[in-house]
């Protein structure tokens, strides 16, 4: 069966909603699932009213129709909606604004009637849009208990029977409830796409507090690796070239994730950068942090940050340092030596305690010796049965390696794809490696 058959079959009869209840339910079938096939493939509102409203005039004819809208109005104002050349979704303040009348009345009626004896007073707003009708029928459209949107079909002759009035405001509502799904969904996107779009600002703002080039000290081979698990995260690196040709080298990861983190990263690394004291030892920098951190930012909100700053003096290989609560640093030998980790001067996360001193401590190295410091996201990446990497394979990596820093950053995350299945991570994930020689 298709849309012109039932068209005409409808147009010789006074109550052509009933010719459709006497076709074969076959022909009914085939008619109702392409029409419910058509509208689902609709990705907007404009486009599925559209193709509703097609299959309705073949099942329900009329000669006139118009939609109306009271939402976000009071008595007695109204909108029409179906204007040509109009989205009344993307354009509502360019719909016409009624106030009063017939249409009004029916509106705010929430009532579904049908009307055999149309008249409409010449002074009416609604005569510009039931001009030469006789008989109507209006269903209301509700939306959480209220009828905010109407249709009002007209027909020149007397075609309408209460009869099957029923069913269609139960179709139309049906439909309604579709539609305002779609425009829900919509909406969400939209929303979704401006966040995003903000996110990817905050991510590139971000971004921008990390070193934009590693430098280039006699002796060191250095390489830097960043990702977030989200367009912006909470991981932070950073270095700070000191005097005597000394190197300040900073890693720090932010409690929780996403923009909440960044934040308190962004926060964390505009306070490192406003120290002016005396840059050595390197408690004095996490006190300094600690200290502005707790009074002014994480007091109360139960976010904290762990750290790890050293200062490596290339003139002794001696890399003096404090660790608040992060990661002790990974170290492998040049010399064949015992492989192990950098341990010593554990004190509490920054922001958690304002009284908190941190303390210091010193590591030797050694030509050929390699320092690993990372994020949790490196080893609690999350494999089968929500097994973490760990240290263990991390320390095999880098016990395995015999090659440049950048490698071993690349070899690492290789072995941390694999062991996640490729999965995105779920948590910021910050490399740095450092060879001496």
């Amino acid at each position: 069966m298709n849309v012109s058959q039932v068209h005409d079959v409808d147009r010789t009869e006074d109550k052509p909603f009933s010719q459709w209840f006497h076709l074969p339910w076959q022909e009914r079938s085939a008619f109702v699932h392409e029409m419910v096939r058509e509208i689902s493939i609709q990705n907007s509102p404009l486009e599925m009213a559209n193709a509703y409203i097609a299959r309705m005039r073949v099942i329900w004819p009329s000669h006139q129709r118009v939609s109306l809208s009271r939402r976000g109005l009071d008595y007695p104002y109204f909108r029409i909606t179906n204007v040509l050349d109009l989205d009344p979704w993307k354009q509502r303040d360019q719909l016409p604004l009624l106030k009063g009348g017939f249409l009004a009345d029916l509106i705010y009626g929430e009532q579904a009637i049908i009307d055999q004896n149309l008249h409409i007073a010449d002074d009416d707003p609604a005569k510009t849009y039931l001009h030469g009708m006789k008989s109507i029928v209006a269903l209301p459209l509700f939306d959480q208990g209220k009828a905010l949107n109407m249709v009002v079909l007209a027909r020149t002759d007397q075609g309408f029977s209460e009869t099957y009035l029923p069913e269609h405001l139960w179709l139309s509502n049906l439909f309604g409830r579709a539609m305002a799904n779609l425009v829900l969904k919509e909406e969400l996107r939209e929303a979704y796409d401006r966040v995003d779009n903000e996110l990817k600002v905050v991510a590139d703002i971000q971004r921008s507090l990390l070193p934009t080039e590693l430098p280039k000290i006699a002796g060191l081979d250095i390489a830097a690796y960043y990702q977030t698990a989200k367009n912006a995260g909470g991981d932070y690196y950073d270095f700070f070239e000191l005097p005597d040709g000394k190197l300040g080298i900073l890693i720090a990861d932010v409690s929780g994730h996403g923009t909440p983190a960044a934040v308190v990263m962004a926060v964390t690394h505009s306070i490192a950068h406003t120290h002016n004291g005396d840059p050595d030892p390197p408690s004095k920098l996490l006190n300094f942090i600690n200290h502005h951190l707790s009074a002014r930012y994480t007091n109360g909100t139960g976010t904290f940050v762990t750290a790890f700053y050293g200062i490596y003096d290339p003139a002794t290989r001696e890399l003096r340092f404090a660790n608040a609560g992060h990661n002790p640093p990974r170290l492998k030998r040049g010399t064949g030596g015992p492989n192990g980790i950098v341990e010593g001067a554990a004190n509490l996360p920054l922001g958690i305690d304002p009284d908190e001193v941190y303390i210091d401590d010193v590591q030797t190295l050694t030509p050929g010796d390699i320092l690993v410091l990372y994020t949790d996201g490196i080893t609690e990446a999350r494999g089968i049965d929500n097994e973490l990497f760990g240290t263990d394979r991390l320390d095999e990596v880098i016990n395995q390696s015999e090659h440049s820093s950048q490698e071993l950053i690349d070899e690492t995350l290789i072995r941390v794809e694999r062991f996640s299945l490729h999965q995105p991570p779920n948590d910021d994930r910050t490399m740095l490696v450092i060879q001496v020689s």
